[in-house]
């Protein structure tokens, strides 16, 4: 093996394993995030809210990424072209579909912030979700009230529930805002955030790409050369 393929193959090594460290800390950090929200129980069955969407993707992103850098590692120490190629496409596929969602989250930004007021919009408007103890639990998970802010219960009932408020929902000054503006601007602070750590990763993970591909075709034309 010649010097130049030798220092490829341990660049992507040493790429991999900071690349899978990156990964464990973005499930680490999507872990602590979902534990800060918390979990809801309705009718005794206990769930995360929907809030909890973003941190449970960043776990699976993160995870997936610990996987394909580990077949990475494996691929660059036992110099197998065959690994090497399924990790290259492995991360090729991984980067295409990130790529998708940041030009997604960049070009339908308004399109985004209304859907996610549409799961608000739709567990207000359902009889069963507000019955059943779904929109109290958001309420209680998001420190919010009704949908566009108390007036949406004091129009029809002479008191708030409790989880309207912060302390006695006797003074209006203890009353929480509306839970669509605040599930709003929780997804968009969180989606923006993503955004940039998705370039970041695309930029990282191309690099990897290029060194796969000129780990797997060095080795491949070793391995032709003294097949002769």
């Amino acid at each position: 093996m010649d010097c130049g393929t030798s220092m490829v193959k341990y660049i992507l090594f040493i790429f991999n394993i900071i690349v899978s460290l990156l990964g464990i800390l973005a499930i680490v950090y999507g872990v602590l995030i979902l534990n800060s929200i918390g979990t809801i129980e309705v009718n005794g069955q206990v769930g995360f809210p929907p809030q909890a969407a973003m941190p449970i993707i960043l776990i699976a992103i993160g995870s997936i990424v610990v996987f394909i850098s580990f077949l990475g590692c494996c691929g660059a120490i036992r110099e197998s072209v065959c690994m090497t190629m399924s990790y290259a496409v492995c991360l090729l596929i991984l980067l295409i579909l990130q790529l998708t969602i940041v030009v997604l989250l960049f070009t339908n930004r308004d399109k985004f912030d209304a859907s996610m007021g549409e799961v608000i919009d739709q567990a207000w408007k359902s009889r069963e979700s507000r019955e059943g103890g779904v929109f109290d639990a958001i309420q209680k998970s998001l420190h919010c009230c009704g949908r566009s802010g108390p007036e949406d219960y004091l129009s029809t009932l002479s008191t708030l529930p409790a989880s309207c408020c912060e302390g006695s929902c006797l003074n209006p000054l203890n009353y929480y805002g509306g839970c669509r503006g605040k599930f709003v601007e929780f997804m968009s602070g969180s989606t923006e955030k993503a955004k940039y750590v998705g370039i970041g990763l695309i930029a990282v993970e191309l690099v990897g790409f290029i060194f796969a591909c000129c780990l797997a075709n060095n080795v491949r034309n070793y391995k032709r050369r003294n097949a002769y």
